[in-house]
């Protein structure tokens, strides 16, 4: 089996590479710091074609496939972890759904700005008392003559602070269940639409992660995506996407810790000689290597799987929850590796270690990983 990289691949990689040394890694400490959502970040990656990477030129965006589509959002990821996820939520949560099941209409309306990076999008199926049971949504939608009233609020929605455009799920009877729930496309400025609180973070801390709160919004009947009662299949279809730039993300973390970690254990004497001499620190950096690959190949695989069969939610969980896992492990060893200067912001372990745990949250929990898998594995033919 060839595990080579085509030339457009590499030419992406290097490219990427260079951009988020140059222009991302030297912002990413103080911007964690402020927790201001980086506008110029967002602008810069739209001129290298990273908001819409997988939307065709048609439509506004690259092209690419979805193994480019992981490496772009692992080297993002590994300067700035929160332009990563920006990223990747406006590629996998934004334009994803509105290319694979809107109309032509919104794709040309909405698809094609969001995919050039001319603006923002963000995804809206959390509530306050609903996040991995994603059927039992409360907030309500109502048809009154050409318009949908949305009615309730939704949280940890990354992007939100700056986003012009919001997929929004929404139940026409919370009794329903999945049957009842539906997919709409929301402008920041229908009436109704409002901001809440900012959700303060433990890291990935300049996401813009807000509230939306949802008060009678009124939504024309046209910005209805796919059917009604057709919402919960495309969120379950859209989180299929979001976790491999999740994972991507996981491997990029990973492998800033990594670095880090072999830079300073180089460089840090202890008893006549380099912490990196010593077989417990080499058995560290060992496993995390070893395990970076490992989440990459299994990154690889998912997005093939995705670009050439509908069903991928074996291949995407199993991605998801290995790097994700993965991610967490390199992040602490690197911090143990520093001893205590790991444990001090200035050094960046320090922020990796906080913008590595959510990895294991969001887009699926570990948990729901395994439920997932588990129930993949256990499907009969």
């Amino acid at each position: 089996m060839d595990f080579h990289l085509t030339r457009e691949q590499d030419m992406l990689r290097e490219t990427v590479r260079a951009f988020a040394e140059e222009v991302l890694k030297p912002r990413a400490a103080g911007l964690d710091r402020s927790r201001e959502f980086p506008v110029d970040n967002y602008r810069r990656c739209a001129e290298l074609g990273l908001c819409g990477m997988m939307v065709p030129e048609t439509y506004g965006g690259a092209g690419f496939d979805g193994v480019s589509y992981v490496i772009a959002i692992e080297e993002v990821s590994r300067a700035c972890a929160s332009t990563g996820v920006i990223l990747s939520v406006n590629n996998s949560l934004f334009c994803a759904p509105i290319l694979r099941f809107g109309n032509e209409t919104q794709k040309r309306k909405y698809l094609v700005p969001h995919a050039r990076g001319e603006r923002i999008g963000a995804y809206c199926l959390t509530e306050p008392q609903c996040g991995s049971d994603a059927a039992a949504l409360s907030t309500l939608a109502r048809r009154t003559g050409d318009r949908y009233l949305l009615k309730g609020n939704k949280v940890f929605v990354t992007n939100g602070v700056a986003a012009d455009t919001f997929v929004v799920y929404a139940t026409l009877d919370p009794g329903l269940r999945h049957k009842g729930i539906c997919a709409f496309i929301v402008e920041r400025g229908f009436p109704g639409l409002s901001l809440g609180k900012p959700e303060h973070k433990l890291g990935i801390t300049c996401s813009g992660s807000v509230e939306i709160v949802l008060d009678g919004c009124e939504v024309p009947a046209e910005n209805l995506l796919g059917t009604e009662g057709e919402g919960f299949k495309i969120a379950m279809a859209t989180l299929d996407g979001g976790r491999i730039g999740i994972a991507a993300q996981a491997i990029g973390i990973a492998r800033a810790a990594l670095e880090e970690s072999l830079a300073y254990s180089q460089g840090r004497q202890a008893f006549g000689q380099r912490i990196a001499d010593f077989q417990a620190i080499q058995w560290k950096l060992a496993d995390m290597a070893t395990e970076i690959e490992a989440a990459r190949l299994l990154a690889y695989r998912a997005a093939w799987t995705r670009d050439h069969r509908e069903r991928c939610s074996l291949e995407t969980s199993m991605a998801k929850l290995f790097a994700s896992e993965a991610c967490m492990r390199a992040a602490r060893e690197g911090v143990q590796i520093h001893g205590g200067y790991g444990y001090i912001n200035e050094f960046t372990v320090e922020r990796l270690f906080r913008d590595a745990k959510i990895t294991e949250i969001y887009e699926g929990t570990s948990e729901i990983q395994r439920l997932v898998i588990a129930k993949e594995i256990l499907r009969e033919d």
